[in-house]
């Protein structure tokens, strides 16, 4: 799965927002909405960037005038304590969106790594890696998107669209 569908992105993230927010973040409330911030994210290991689209629509959805610019690309390979973006933006807006932002670069991102580690592993052999469907709940397409950074691919979708015979 090589591209998800912008739509797609902005609806996980209008779930993950809702779900994380509710009513809204009481503690960056205490924080004067006009106060400017900036931050960066950086590795603290080696990995496999994933899921720029997704942070970049939480920090959007949150607020329009936060500003991420990027270092890397999604299935570019990472060094420990390279800085993956830049973010400028209303610090309240800022404090609001990274934990969940963060939440689908790590988890993305972690797909991704691991991926890499068993493509790089049979690199030079007739050997291909294909994915399952054991993903996370309602998170099937981000995963399969993050193996294909991760330089896998993907078998299949679900039960629809391809056959599996296994032992049981």
């Amino acid at each position: 799965m090589k591209n998800i569908s912008p739509e797609h992105v902005a609806e996980s993230v209008r779930r993950a927002i809702a779900e994380d927010l509710g009513n809204g973040d009481l503690t960056a409330a205490l924080i004067p909405e006009v106060n400017p911030a900036r931050a960066h994210v950086l590795t603290r290991e080696v990995a496999v960037l994933c899921g720029r689209a997704w942070f970049d629509e939480v920090f959007r959805q949150i607020n329009a005038k936060v500003a991420v610019a990027w270092a890397f690309e999604d299935g570019d390979a990472l060094r420990a304590n390279d800085v993956l973006c830049r973010i400028e933006g209303p610090a309240r807006a800022i404090l609001t969106a990274e934990r969940t932002a963060l939440n689908f670069l790590q988890t993305f991102a972690g797909t991704a790594t691991v991926a890499r580690r068993f493509v790089d592993a049979v690199h030079g052999t007739d050997a291909t890696i294909l994915d399952t469907r054991k993903t996370l709940p309602g998170l099937r397409r981000e995963q399969k998107y993050a193996v294909g950074c991760g330089g896998a691919r993907n078998h299949r979708m679900g039960l629809y669209d391809g056959i599996l015979i296994k032992e049981n």
